[in-house]
């Protein structure tokens, strides 16, 4: 399950994050117990890591540590005992569970699920398959991304026969098999399937077939009623403080996402999956297998497999990892066979970059060069507004947001202006927006976004300017265009389709770099032309120009750039005020 923003605070998802970060110099009298611990107090002294980290090599723990508070209210702290949702790294688990039944002869991967699931739509049941479901490519749509999934639907508790009922009757997003769309429908239909062979509970054949066989005493399926020993609390970002993240039930994410644990007990799952514990060889081997192109590397039964970036050098190493995100939690764990190394971390504050904190492990682990993470100037100006007066914070500001030691980044700034309106501090919201304007000037959102705060004071002669630039920079901002309208504005320049000729359309098919492993990928359906980002579903993309579009659920755009001979060379992606150029491969 991947965690939603709050529509109140975040006004575009991002299909790229770009965390800027500095050159550390390793010093060389530090242990690697005592770089990792400076690596992660800086995290979390800038409030974007908070949870539990475990580091193995050579399959012994080397470290494990709690980092800020599983339970901020009691200033509880975290701890290698901590529980922690985990998210999609359920995933793994339930293919685990798949493929013991299919080792017992119970299921067959290559069998239609109406074999299994005799109630379920045959006209899409009898062409999918297990392994369609367990490798991302069986067509379902994916719940999660439902419009009004998490506003609407996702506090009310479901049994998994009938929650199947809300996608099984939807017509398919491709023919099965044709391509890789993560699915949690996919998985969540796993364990519907599990539930039908076995003739238990989805969490009775985990503790029975996993958690009990491995002494995991510390993972389970989490349910909001238990009193549950060590449990984290989720929390989220609000401007610069943290909130109690929304409610779920957690019958909604099931077999997809629903399982607590600890980094101690993901080692001894680590550790086990070296064996034949649960598996046999031939079969480990199809749990880890390269079965489908995904992400930056291949996807296996709930695994990625990749190779993963080692500090802020080009070397890599061949990883097996997954992430995890729900409600107040974001987690990863990653695994490298050659040497058997692990990094877990597991956060309860949601939207940890935990990824780049993996990577500096790597430099710490073998020895080469990493990153710290900078300061927000979003959070530091956040706080000297509230703290000395706007005008003492801009002259702050002015100060910071060129230093080396932090970074400036729009959906920081963003947050924390809407954290200001909704506080009824107008004035300081409409100064917080006017500066996101000018770091980021060909950012659609920031205009929508100062023209909103705008129409809170009662300036509507500058809401109306804008709120056209908005939709000048993306045509299909609705909410910019519907509140031209309220204002009177003639908005049929902004509403007339652009045709681009097929042949054009043509040469923009293929893939871009735009950095070492990030590539975006440009497909073409009748006249649509579709985008696929490393790791990121496939998304529609429309034209502005002849040259130019822009997407619908994201505030991006894409400009396609032609040399000399006229020939398509790059694209250049514009997102949260940034740029980047990828040459075409």
């Amino acid at each position: 399950m991947k965690l939603k923003s709050n529509p109140h605070f975040f006004k575009s998802n991002i299909i790229v994050l770009l965390t800027f970060l500095f050159f550390v110099n390793l010093t060389f009298g530090q242990s690697k117990t005592e770089q990792i611990t400076k690596l992660i107090d800086t995290y979390t002294e800038y409030k974007t890591f908070n949870g539990s980290v475990l580091v193995s090599k050579n399959g012994k723990v080397i470290y494990k540590k709690g980092f800020g508070y599983a339970n901020m209210e009691w200033n509880i702290p975290n701890a290698p005992n901590t529980k922690h949702r985990l998210g999609s790294i359920t995933k793994q688990f339930t293919g685990m569970l798949i493929l013991q039944l299919a080792e017992e002869g119970k299921i067959d991967l290559q069998a239609p699920i109406t074999k299994y699931l005799p109630d379920y739509p045959k006209a899409s049941g009898d062409i999918i398959t297990t392994h369609h479901l367990l490798t991302h490519t069986s067509g379902i749509p994916n719940y999660t991304s439902f419009p009004g999934f998490f506003q609407n639907d996702s506090r009310d508790p479901s049994t998994p026969t009938e929650f199947v009922k809300t996608f099984s009757k939807m017509e398919l997003d491709f023919k099965p098999g044709e391509k890789f769309s993560y699915s949690n429908s996919a998985y969540f239909l796993l364990g519907a399937i599990i539930e039908k062979i076995s003739g238990k509970s989805y969490e009775q054949m985990l503790q029975e077939k996993i958690f009990t066989p491995l002494d995991m005493k510390d993972s389970g399926f989490d349910h909001h009623a238990t009193i549950l020993k060590n449990r984290a609390t989720g929390y989220e970002k609000s401007g610069g403080e943290f909130v109690n993240s929304r409610y779920l039930d957690m019958s909604l994410p099931y077999a997809a996402g629903s399982l607590y644990s600890t980094v101690e007990d993901l080692y001894l799952w680590d550790q086990a999956l070296y064996t034949n514990t649960l598996l046999s060889k031939a079969s480990m081997d199809l749990f880890f297998g390269e079965h489908v192109k995904a992400w930056n590397g291949h996807y296996g039964y709930g695994w990625g497999i990749a190779s993963a970036p080692i500090g802020n050098t080009k070397e890599s190493i061949e990883t097996i990892s997954h992430g995890g995100g729900i409600n107040g939690f974001n987690t990863l764990i990653t695994r490298a066979p050659s040497d058997k190394s692990l990094i877990v971390l597991l956060n309860n504050t949601g939207g940890a970059p935990l990824n780049e904190m993996a990577q500096a492990i790597r430099g710490i682990l073998y020895d080469k060069p990493y990153d710290f993470p900078k300061k927000s100037v979003a959070n530091v100006l956040y706080e000297a507004i509230l703290a000395k007066g706007l005008e003492a914070a801009l002259v702050n500001y002015n100060t910071i947001k060129s230093s080396s030691d932090y970074h400036l980044n729009e959906g920081d700034m963003n947050r924390i202006g809407y954290q200001l309106l909704q506080s009824k501090k107008v004035d300081e919201a409409i100064a917080v927006f006017k500066l996101n304007v000018e770091a980021f000037p060909k950012s659609s959102n920031v205009y929508d976004s100062y023209a909103e705060a705008l129409m809170n004071q009662g300036n509507k002669e500058q809401a109306i300017v804008n709120y056209r630039k908005s939709v000048e920079l993306n045509p299909n901002n609705q909410n910019g265009i519907d509140y031209l309208k309220k204002l009177g504005v003639g908005v049929s320049e902004y509403e007339k389709d652009v045709i681009v000729p097929d042949a054009i359309l043509q040469s923009y098919i293929g893939k871009y770099e735009l950095q070492p492993e990030f590539i975006i990928e440009i497909t073409k359906e009748g006249s649509q032309l579709k985008a696929k980002a490393t790791g990121q579903s496939i998304l529609d993309i429309f034209p502005k120009s002849e040259n130019e579009f822009y997407l619908k659920v994201v505030d991006a755009m894409l400009t396609f750039n032609k040399n000399a001979a006229g020939e398509v060379e790059s694209v250049t992606l514009f997102q949260g005020g940034r740029e980047m150029t990828g040459k075409k491969l």
